[in-house]
């Protein structure tokens, strides 16, 4: 069991209040700073970080160039797949039959097993008019 700190109980406590979204550490550096909390940019990098460790968040890494994002881990957050839109780089959950359905394929004629939680597709969100198809 870790040693809890408060700036430890702030990181998780954001995370735990916005359990559907991804955060990078600078999105949660700034906003606990604008609500007031006292928390070193460092300190927030380094909790993220034993979160993970600990297995109560999980980071996704979603592009060469790109900071690192962040999610608690909860019962319904299981391996599923995501698309990023490459407009406003809103990261997307999904789950999807026909995804689970390529992933077998892929194990079973090419003896390859894909990473749910490393696996991004982009492209264009409805939001920035990816619905065009």
């Amino acid at each position: 069991m870790s040693y809890e700190t408060k700036q430890s109980k702030l990181v998780y406590e954001f995370l735990e209040k916005n359990p559907h979204k991804h955060f990078s550490a600078e999105d949660v550096y700034f906003a606990l700073i604008k609500d007031g909390g006292h928390i070193g940019r460092t300190t927030v990098y380094r909790q993220l970080d034993r979160l993970v460790l600990e297995n109560k968040a999980r980071k996704f890494i979603t592009g060469e160039n790109e900071a690192c994002c962040y999610q608690l881990l909860s019962e319904e957050c299981h391996n599923h797949y995501h698309l990023k839109c490459s407009n406003c780089g809103e990261l997307i959950h999904t789950e999807c039959d026909f995804l689970d359905k390529l992933a077998s394929h892929i194990f079973a004629d090419h003896k390859f097993t894909l990473d749910g939680s490393k696996t991004v597709l982009y492209g264009t969100c409805s939001k920035c008019g990816g619905a065009k198809i």
